[in-house]
């Protein structure tokens, strides 16, 4: 049975589950020093009623650490999504929510106060104990229920009426793509919202590589998606990263324009237009804390026609400093390739992004990229040591750094 304390801040369950997932060394002791040891329990019981199956732990000298485990080639559906399907109501809630759901159905387009007279009529001694909710509580119910598609309103000589939205949908032919869907798209948790709806299955598919924690970012994400949609500005708030500024989180006003998903490691970041700095910036959802819609961006489209333009210089998600960038640094690198090495030739083809690469003579590869910031392509780099003949860039602290890591790795085997 799920553990009954119902949520109403789900900020700090992405917290903690980002806590246990991903950092789940910590033990009760040490998140004593963080946080309050009984908000520890609370977290600790909540997480794991949902993924009961998927806890583990380690004792060690410092204490019992509790993490979550999962095998991704062994789980059909994310068990990330079920802290989404942990809803905060209160007793008088749920009576309202199914009360008006009933009485909907039985009468159609109904005026506020029509539905009111009829709750206590048609359902006598339900809220005997707390009173029928006042004509405000009605309408937000009301609204919540419109929001979520159950009921329709429509306005009509001045007067809203209400009424339920009749007929449902055949979702059998789609089991195949909903299992699919609820673990690839981004927005996976609606397949997985959908999913609940069909009979219980066996689904056909298993990943390899399943990138579980953007589960927990689902709401940030649609959050930027409709202001993307709506070619909206929006005030982020983020968790603080920089040593040299005060407080816990970072508040800016920001245009988004793009999302994108790493394929090496699942991570999600927003392309945007910092308003203050006068830049395009990169954030990172996991970091992301609160999304407010403002309002509309007359710049929307040449923004994104620009963003388009400089995103061709990019390796990963940076623009190098913090000021807006200049001109892209350029790096060369050639590489020696052995006949029998084919594969060496087609994996630069593969990785290459921006770059280019060109043949020199039998067995020799000149890579050539212009990038914002060359930094960001030094772990790919690394992986050719071995093969590299010579390294240049623009920028002295790239090939210095390059050729520093060369020479301790020498010295460290000599």
């Amino acid at each position: 049975m799920a553990y009954s304390e119902l949520i109403k801040n789900f900020e700090r369950i992405r917290e903690y589950i980002r806590e246990f997932y991903v950092y789940g060394f910590r033990s009760r002791e040490e998140y004593a020093s963080i946080k309050s040891t009984r908000s520890y329990d609370n977290e600790r019981r909540r997480v794991e009623s949902w993924l009961e199956d998927y806890i583990s732990f380690k004792q060690t000298g410092q204490g019992k650490n509790v993490f979550i485990s999962v095998d991704s080639r062994q789980v059909a559906h994310n068990p990330l999504y079920r802290a989404f399907k942990t809803k905060s109501f209160t007793s008088n809630d749920i009576l309202l929510h199914f009360t008006l759901m009933d009485y909907l159905q039985e009468h159609d387009a109904s005026g506020i106060s029509e539905i009111q007279d009829g709750l206590l009529e048609e359902y006598p001694g339900t809220f005997e104990q707390n009173g029928l909710p006042d004509e405000s509580t009605i309408r937000k119910k009301l609204r919540e229920l419109q929001d979520l598609g159950i009921i329709s309103a429509r306005k009509e000589k001045g007067k809203m009426l209400y009424s339920s939205v009749s007929g449902s949908t055949d979702l059998t032919g789609w089991t195949d793509a909903l299992d699919f869907f609820s673990e690839e798209a981004p927005l996976g948790v609606v397949g997985s919202f959908l999913l609940d709806k069909l009979p219980e299955h066996e689904s056909l598919y298993r990943f390899k590589h399943h990138y579980l924690m953007g589960a927990i970012d689902s709401e940030i994400f649609c959050e930027l998606l409709l202001a993307i949609d709506g070619r909206r500005k929006i005030r982020l708030t983020v968790k603080n990263l920089l040593q040299d500024v005060e407080g816990e989180f970072l508040t800016y006003v920001n245009t988004p324009l793009k999302i994108f998903i790493s394929t090496e490691n699942g991570r999600q970041y927003c392309l945007g237009w910092n308003e203050s700095q006068g830049r395009f910036f990169f954030s990172r959802l996991d970091r992301i804390v609160k999304v407010e819609l403002l309002e509309e961006d007359p710049q929307f489209e040449q923004l994104l026609t620009r963003a388009e333009s400089e995103r061709a210089h990019l390796w990963g998600v940076s623009f190098g400093g913090l000021e807006e960038p200049g001109e892209p640094e350029h790096l060369e690198m050639v590489i020696r390739v052995e006949r029998y090495e084919h594969f060496i030739l087609e994996r630069m083809m593969r990785e290459k992004r921006c770059g280019m690469v060109t043949a020199l003579s039998p067995g020799r590869y000149l890579f050539t990229a212009d990038v914002y910031d060359p930094q960001e392509m030094l772990p790919w780099i690394y992986s050719l040591t071995g093969r590299i003949e010579s390294l240049s860039c623009s920028n002295p602290a790239v090939t210095k750094k390059f050729y520093s890591e060369l020479e301790q790795m020498v010295n460290y085997y000599e």
